[in-house]
């Protein structure tokens, strides 16, 4: 079995990290936040001491990081992965980025005798937690079959996608919708709240109806409508892949007129100060806009 170089322990990224330790992958990993290097350290990995060390030592590289800036901070220059790694070292990139920055990385890679694939994260922070999470991968044959294992051992579904690209460009379409969803979820429900309406019975009518939709079924009863707005997917990286969806679209020359709308009110929240909550919190956020009451479901109550 290769050694494993993973390099990002945030939210997802130290779970994930975690569930490959656990299945027993022989891993070397690096964050600027130390008490994760040390959390993975006392679950049997190896610090790495640099970018270069883990690219040298590791025949593949994962990283999992916040943005474009990152992930091409770590992968290129002279410290970075592509100009210390061997020829055959495989770097797989799990955080989502802009499509046309994937693009560039995966010619470097070519380039140097080394592959890249891209293979960004579907669900939530606790999904990753229990090792549930679903990979979208754009990657050849081989390098899919080459990194497979490392997948099935951080989540429970896999997309093949296409060749190297087709995972990001498929995890913006997927993203454009649960995060347009948010918003549609957040203002029905603060009208709701302004008609007066029973919020249990007008949950059960939209599951009912062609209405319901996954993230008011699955994220909202769990989340802000309990009163949990603990990120799981925090709207600031909702509204930076809205600002990746919206370049995209606008490079592809496809018009998106609810995407921009939808990227504005993400940005009133962010500007408002409520970033750092769970996207699902966009309900909050409409509702205290407008002195609404916000909505909450009883105690312990579930979907039918």
């Amino acid at each position: 079995m290769e050694k494993i170089g993973f390099i990002g322990l945030g939210r997802m990224g130290k779970s994930m990290a975690l569930n490959l330790r656990k299945k027993g992958f022989a891993l070397v990993v690096h964050d600027i936040n130390a008490a994760a290097v040390d959390e993975l350290v006392r679950a049997g990995a190896t610090a790495g001491r640099s970018i270069a060390d883990i690219a040298g030592s590791c025949g593949i590289v994962v990283t999992m990081l916040p943005s474009s800036v990152e992930v091409e901070q770590v992968c290129q220059g002279a410290e970075g992965v592509f100009a210390n790694a061997a020829k055959g070292t495989l770097v797989l990139d799990m955080s989502t980025i802009d499509p046309l920055a994937t693009d560039r990385l995966a010619a470097t890679a070519r380039a140097a005798g080394q592959s890249f694939v891209d293979a960004p994260v579907g669900r939530l922070a606790e999904h990753a937690d229990r090792g549930e999470s679903l990979f979208m991968v754009g990657a050849s044959a081989a390098d899919f079959a080459r990194v497979r294992p490392l997948l099935d051992a951080m989540g429970s579904t896999v997309y093949h996608c296409g060749e190297v690209g087709t995972g990001g460009r498929t995890k913006l379409v997927n993203n454009y919708v649960a995060v347009t969803l948010c918003q549609v979820n957040a203002e029905a429900l603060a009208l709701s709240q302004r008609f007066g309406l029973d919020i249990v019975r007008t949950l059960e009518v939209l599951y009912g109806t062609s209405a319901n939709n996954g993230q008011l079924r699955l994220n909202f009863p769990n989340k802000v409508l309990a009163g949990d707005t603990s990120p799981g997917f925090t709207i600031d990286l909702a509204h930076k892949d809205l600002a990746l969806v919206l370049a995209s679209a606008h490079a592809s020359r496809v018009p998106m007129p609810v995407a921009a709308a939808v990227f504005e009110s993400f940005s009133l929240a962010r500007a408002s100060d409520y970033g750092r909550i769970d996207f699902s919190g966009m309900a909050d956020v409409v509702c205290d806009l407008a002195r609404i009451e916000r909505p909450r479901v009883p105690k312990g109550w579930k979907p039918a």
